[in-house]
């Protein structure tokens, strides 16, 4: 009688890097914050998540060793880039993030740069990505673009509203629609483009929405509305799949080379 044969198991999952939030309140213990949409997300799109830590300034070297276990990385939303390490003077509106996010946000962006590691940035995530490309941003929109519409409710209610996307753009080919509705909880956003990088998206007012790297090759696309929200649209689901595919196919490309 012949020996029965296991199934074969079935294919792992690729690895996406998820950079997490750190808190450190005066009153209390030091910890990490990640909004588990995220994580839910990625599994939906076929991925597992990794968490990269936001390591303390000797350790940072560290995050190579995980950047090569993984084949994308998504950069979360969170508090404000300190204006002051962008040259900008910091105003009352502005609420910074932790020193210590920041500084390993910083040497994760120039990995990922340096890697052309494939990337999606969201909320914050996409105005660093606009930043380390040597743009800038609008500190507060209220006060520094005041005919912009508003892009937050202060009351911490859902705000939506439309944005349209650019054609001929990743972005373009990813949502298959010239305009979507989106949510939206942001009081910054890009000011001058990066370099080597274009708009994929605007708001109504031409505030802009989503940015994209002018490489072919490399899939860096940054969106200011959260697909990974309960808020989101059905179609937001799509950036988080093409995200992955390409992941994966760089990752390929890279083992066959």
């Amino acid at each position: 009688m012949a020996a029965r044969k296991d199934p074969p198991a079935p294919p792992a999952r690729p690895l996406i890097g998820i950079n997490a939030e750190f808190f450190n309140p005066k009153n209390g213990t030091a910890h990490l914050k990640l909004n588990a949409a995220y994580l839910d997300a990625v599994i939906a799109a076929g991925a597992l998540p990794v968490i990269i830590p936001p390591l303390r300034k000797d350790n940072l070297a560290e995050i190579d060793a995980l950047l090569d276990t993984v084949c994308g990385v998504i950069l979360t939303g969170g508090a404000d880039m300190d204006p002051r390490r962008n040259g900008q003077a910091p105003t009352a509106a502005v609420t910074p993030m932790a020193a210590r996010r920041e500084d390993a946000d910083r040497y994760l962006l120039a990995k990922i740069f340096e890697r052309k590691t494939t990337v999606l940035g969201i909320g914050l995530g996409m105005q660093q990505l606009n930043v380390f490309a040597g743009g800038t941003l609008y500190l507060h929109l209220p006060a520094e673009n005041p005919r912009a519409m508003p892009h937050y409710d202060q009351t911490g209610a859902p705000h939506r509203h439309m944005v349209l996307i650019e054609p001929n753009t990743r972005l373009d080919e990813i949502y298959g629609a010239p305009e979507l509705r989106v949510n939206s909880q942001h009081h910054q956003a890009v000011n001058q483009l990066g370099k080597k990088m274009r708009v994929a998206a605007r708001a109504p007012d031409g505030v802009v929405e989503a940015i994209e790297s002018t490489d072919p090759t490399w899939f860096c696309v940054g969106v200011q509305w959260h697909p990974e929200a309960d808020t989101a649209s059905a179609l937001d689901g799509q950036i988080f799949e093409c995200f992955v595919q390409a992941a994966v196919r760089s990752a390929d490309e890279l083992v066959a080379a």
